[in-house]
């Protein structure tokens, strides 16, 4: 278990906040809502370039808490499902670059 599954597990555990999959998945909608409601209102519905804005930083956290919770109470080790995403998404980049090099020095148009 990393130190940040760790932290959200035993403060969790004080503040009694597990719960069932379903509610905490639904709880993480409402998460990420919020947190398109920032991105909306800061960006003026998407005619503005999006800028961190006051409250970003906090309910990126709240999302990412909840995914740890989550995954703590479904027994996943989101840290290892996190390097194995990475790893593979490395791999497939390695992937696609190899292959847009095979004709190389002649690049179909």
């Amino acid at each position: 278990m990393t130190d940040i599954a760790a932290l959200v597990a035993e403060s969790a555990d004080a503040a009694g906040l597990h719960a069932t999959v379903p509610a905490l998945l639904i709880e993480l909608q409402t998460e990420l809502g919020a947190l398109s409601a920032v991105a909306t209102a800061a960006t003026e519905r998407g005619r503005r370039p999006f800028r961190p804005a006051p409250g970003w930083e906090g309910r990126l956290g709240t999302l990412g808490y909840g995914l740890y919770l989550l995954a703590d109470q479904s027994g996943v080790n989101l840290a290892d499902q996190i390097e194995a995403v990475a790893a593979a998404t490395r791999t497939r980049a390695e992937q696609q670059q190899r292959s847009e090099d095979s004709d190389w020095p002649f690049k179909p148009n």
